[in-house]
């Protein structure tokens, strides 16, 4: 079993940056694949990026795409979500989330196991 705790969240302005964190427990970081997920008010949870055991697979929903980078550190059991040019309708709840996995990034259509509480991101315009 796997606890996971997001930070990192907070107020921005449009254009700007943040870098959220998700610190997991236990010596087994490095058998789950990860992933980021964010829900605004009224809106349903998107899947926004995800990255492989060893970080050689990444995925990025196209609202991210090329703005978002995931990454991880194993030694230090963290995973990171890279937010550069923010844009209002990014302000959501982000939620990080592990899967034990084989090999590769979870797929869309299967669940992940583990979930964080979540860190508010807020962007102003």
């Amino acid at each position: 079993q796997v606890q996971l705790e997001e930070s990192g969240g907070g107020l921005v302005q449009a254009g700007g940056s943040l870098r959220l964190s998700c610190a997991a427990s236990g010596r087994t970081f490095s058998t789950y694949a990860m992933g980021w997920f964010r829900q605004a008010p009224g809106k349903e949870r998107e899947y926004i990026a995800a990255i492989s055991k060893s970080s050689e697979r990444t995925y990025y929903a196209d609202s991210v795409k090329g703005r978002f980078t995931i990454s991880r550190d194993n030694a230090r059991n963290t995973v990171y979500l890279h937010m550069n040019s923010l844009k209002p309708e990014d302000t959501a709840v982000y939620y990080c989330a592990a899967k034990a996995v084989l090999f590769g990034i979870v797929p869309t259509s299967i669940p992940y196991d583990y979930w964080g509480q979540g860190t508010q991101v807020t962007v102003s315009s």
